[in-house]
């Protein structure tokens, strides 16, 4: 009965994004179209990372996944920190909910977010550009494992964080910076070797590239260590979200 309540909570967390969707999705995909429109039009005749293959159409997927990443890890830290402030997260704490039942929802929640936020910007900028599909089932892996990764991360942070300077301190010093730099406009091939070495320490790369072999068959190192990398990473990620969760940090003061 670990997960009992899990369903109701889920569906709270999906209704609570859903009914500002203007906000939580649409300005996502925005974001994302203006990013292609300008990168796109500067270098699509002077970059070519892969043969054969166009920067805008190299650019698109880069762009879908920050979007998953970025829009999960917002859903279950913006939701857990304003819980925390306005104080009904005493509606939750009062209810036998298990810890398991707290992170399926929160985590599945976000996951919903991120992956319709990326589809979003899949389907409006696939029209810029042609894009192939080698081998999809790289697509849906990195796809769902970048999102449950950031959910859970999200989750951590709202825990951590006290007020919203600290969250929004976080993703900006944190997050943002990771996905950036995480090969979403360039290709880390073309990076100087010290450069090289760091993009390799940075987990978001793996999802990146992996998600983006799903589309060309090509990437900058091979999805099977990406999936290594990013499972190790998810499973980490979420021992420590669990382990929090079960011990009421910063929920029960």
């Amino acid at each position: 009965m670990k997960l009992e309540g899990a369903t109701t909570l889920f569906y709270k967390e999906v209704l609570r994004f859903w009914k500002v969707s203007f906000q939580t999705i649409a300005a996502p995909v925005l974001t994302a179209v203006l990013y292609l429109l300008i990168f796109g039009h500067v270098l699509e005749d002077r970059v070519e990372v892969f043969p054969g293959v166009g920067y805008t159409s190299f650019l698109i997927p880069g762009l879908v996944m920050m979007s998953v990443l970025q829009n999960a890890f917002a859903n279950s830290s913006s939701s857990l920190i304003q819980s925390k402030i306005t104080g009904n997260i005493v509606f939750l704490l009062v209810t036998p909910l298990s810890h398991w039942a707290w992170y399926v929802a929160y985590v599945g929640a976000s996951m919903v977010r991120g992956l319709i936020v990326g589809a979003g910007v899949f389907a409006v900028t696939v029209w810029f550009a042609p894009m192939r599909f080698e081998q999809p089932g790289w697509i849906v892996v990195f796809a769902a494992l970048g999102a449950a990764l950031m959910g859970s991360l999200g989750v951590i942070a709202g825990l951590w964080a006290e007020k919203f300077d600290q969250m929004a301190a976080f993703q900006n010093f944190i997050v943002m910076p990771l996905t950036f730099l995480a090969g979403v406009f360039y290709s880390v091939h073309g990076l100087p070797p010290f450069w090289l070495e760091v993009s390799h320490l940075n987990p978001f790369f793996y999802m990146v590239d992996g998600f983006r072999a799903g589309f060309f068959g090509a990437s900058d190192v091979s999805p099977w260590i990406s999936l290594a990398v990013v499972g190790v990473a998810f499973a980490a990620v979420a021992a420590i979200t669990l382990r929090l969760l079960a011990s009421g940090y910063k929920l029960r003061q």
